[in-house]
């Protein structure tokens, strides 16, 4: 592959960064001798060729990326591969903000949005494993105020909404918050009156308490029956409240002290700090003239003090070095480095899917399904994709996205900031690309 300046000073980072977090805290470990009978699973740097990678191939995976950037439909992309536990490729191409001359970088900071649910995801499999709830809990056990939802049904003559009780025991459990199927609203989709009731009620204000949010959700009818329908929720930011409520710690602190520091996270927050700015990405959309716009509302807004709601859903903001070593961790079962979070069962219960005939029908992903906390392919020939069957992902609002393949043994990060079609189109590249340059075992 040829690299050019910015992704050589993203490789200088690597080695400075080695240097200073010191053994056992490093993103890459040096590459094992040869003559070891099998490669350490330590995310260390090895030649494509080691783990049945093809070098040649991999420069369609750059040059592809590249030609993303260079053709105007993103601003800057970040991508990192690994193989059997270790990195094949890395790249970083184009700009933080296309209005300046700030490189992407390896380390640059990026919101990944709705991949902060596999996290929470890990979070509440890691309390399931002390015993503190099970799957087929109704929520209601831990939120008590969860007894009262009613269910929307329609709209009277004057827009006000009617309601329903819920039905029979199809009170929503806690393995329905985790793969969406207790009707709960969400923001995505304003035209719905619970959606937008959600929206004018701010109920996933960053602003405002976890307890506060719950509050405000509880007095808002549900979309639907629980267990009758798949419909994408705020189903995790109640685990993030859960989190906080199961292990008596405040969200943000227990994932920083039991995921992001064991894992040498070292740029992953619900917030930006001060001396980490200067490397966030700016969002972007696709202007009407054919270039990109900026922006740094909204969407783009960057958070540079700790919310008094952190986002459980969508509000991490991290790195690709970052997220590569928590997707390595679930691709290996749980552990990474000597260091285990949960037991390889727990790993296999969120990578199954969980959707019941009726709730499948609703799951509009050909050959997927949904597990505990991110979509997981069932078919991977009937999804459309290069991936494998058994392989799990899932994306944020802003672009990013990862997936793990257990059955290939590989894991890949991508992360940019946009809105529109360029996402799906650089994502769907992606996978193109990596499965092409898999030519051994």
């Amino acid at each position: 592959m040829q690299f050019n300046v910015t992704r050589w000073r993203s490789l200088f980072f690597l080695v400075a960064l080695v240097i200073a977090l010191g053994a056992g805290t490093y993103l890459f470990q040096p590459a094992p001798v040869a003559a070891e009978a099998e490669l350490a699973r330590d995310l260390g740097m090895v030649d494509p060729a080691e783990v049945g990678m093809s070098a040649k191939r991999l420069e369609r995976l750059d040059a592809g990326m590249q030609a993303m950037v260079d053709d105007g439909k993103l601003a800057g992309v970040v991508t990192m591969l690994a193989r059997h536990g270790k990195v094949v490729f890395t790249d970083a191409v184009g700009k933080l903000d296309v209005t300046k001359d700030a490189p992407v970088e390896l380390d640059s900071i990026f919101r990944i949005y709705s991949m902060t649910k596999p996290v929470v995801g890990i979070a509440m499999m890691m309390l399931h494993e002390e015993g503190k709830w099970q799957l087929n809990d109704p929520v209601s056990k831990y939120i008590p105020a969860f007894r009262g939802l009613e269910v929307y049904t329609g709209q009277d003559a004057d827009g006000k909404m009617q309601v329903e009780e819920i039905e029979g025991r199809g009170r929503p459990t806690m393995r329905d918050l985790m793969k969406h199927t207790a009707g709960l609203g969400y923001v995505l989709n304003p035209r719905h009156p619970v959606n937008a009731a959600f929206l004018e009620n701010q109920v996933l204000d960053p602003n405002a308490s976890l307890q506060t949010m719950i509050d405000k959700l509880v007095e808002i009818p549900l979309l639907a029956q629980p267990q009758t329908m798949w419909s994408y929720s705020a189903g995790v930011d109640v685990q993030g409240y859960l989190v906080e409520q199961l292990s008596g710690q405040p969200l943000a602190e227990f994932l920083e002290e039991r995921i992001f520091a064991p894992l040498g996270m070292v740029d992953t927050a619900f917030y930006v700090a001060s001396d980490k700015s200067r490397r966030v990405a700016a969002y972007h959309a696709a202007s009407r003239e054919g270039g990109l716009t900026v922006s740094y509302t909204g969407r783009g807004a960057i958070r540079t003090s700790a919310p008094a709601g952190p986002s459980g859903g969508g509000g991490l903001y991290g790195t690709a070095p970052d997220y590569l070593r928590f997707a390595q961790m679930l691709l290996n079962d749980g552990e990474l480095n000597g260091v285990r979070l949960v037991a390889p069962r727990s790993i296999e219960l969120m990578r199954t899917n969980h959707l019941t005939d009726v709730e499948q029908a609703t799951y509009r992903r050909p050959g997927q399904g949904w597990g505990l906390d991110f979509s997981v392919v069932t078919d991977g020939a009937a999804s459309g994709e290069s991936w494998s069957t058994g392989s799990y992902y899932w994306i944020g609002i802003a672009g990013t996205w990862f997936w793990v393949d257990p059955e290939l043994d590989l894991t890949f990060v991508g992360m940019i900031q946009h809105s529109g079609a360029s996402i799906n189109e650089v994502q769907q590249l992606s996978r193109s690309l990596v499965y092409q340059a898999v030519v051994g075992e």
